[in-house]
């Protein structure tokens, strides 16, 4: 298959999708934020100056997943049914891993808005804790799962 977005003559374009059938699509993805033993605690123990970390994470997730067509440049606007943000934390590694799960009943995947959710929301939780620790590292930002569509259901075989 070639790329979608490219014409024969090689120039972006934005793929057509008008004749396409709608369906419903969901996409989930998964990402994490390491950090120090400090910072971690703060996050979880709700002791970060800046506010809850969780809730100012959750809505900039959303607020991502509703507005990805104005970032990134060749994303369809479309008719977010519901967005989920979720956090696991793991002391054990001072880390903390985010889920986004993006639905809609469209002509087109989900799996940009549930990728700029899940980023997003780990920048905000970057942002709020940088006065602790700059040396954070967002890693793993990976689709875990996409239905819906012609391409079909999609599930990534984790290692381990």
């Amino acid at each position: 298959m070639g790329l979608t977005h490219v014409d024969k003559k090689g120039k972006v374009k934005m793929v057509d999708v008008g004749s396409k059938l709608t369906t419903k699509r969901k996409a989930c993805v998964r990402g994490q934020i390491s950090m120090s033993k400090a910072a971690f605690d703060a996050v979880t123990s709700g002791k970060i100056k800046k506010g809850n970390v969780f809730a100012a994470a959750t809505l900039a997730g959303i607020l991502a997943a509703k507005n990805t067509s104005h970032t990134i440049p060749l994303c369809h606007p479309l008719p977010i049914e519901n967005v989920t943000v979720e956090f696991f934390p793991d002391k054990k590694r001072s880390m903390i891993e985010v889920e986004a799960i993006v639905t809609v009943s469209g002509k087109t995947g989900v799996e940009m808005e549930a990728l700029h959710a899940a980023s997003v929301a780990l920048l905000t939780i970057y942002d709020m804790c940088k006065a602790m620790d700059k040396s954070m590292v967002i890693s793993d930002i990976r689709l875990m799962e996409k239905s819906g569509g012609k391409s079909g259901h999609f599930v990534r075989k984790e290692k381990g």
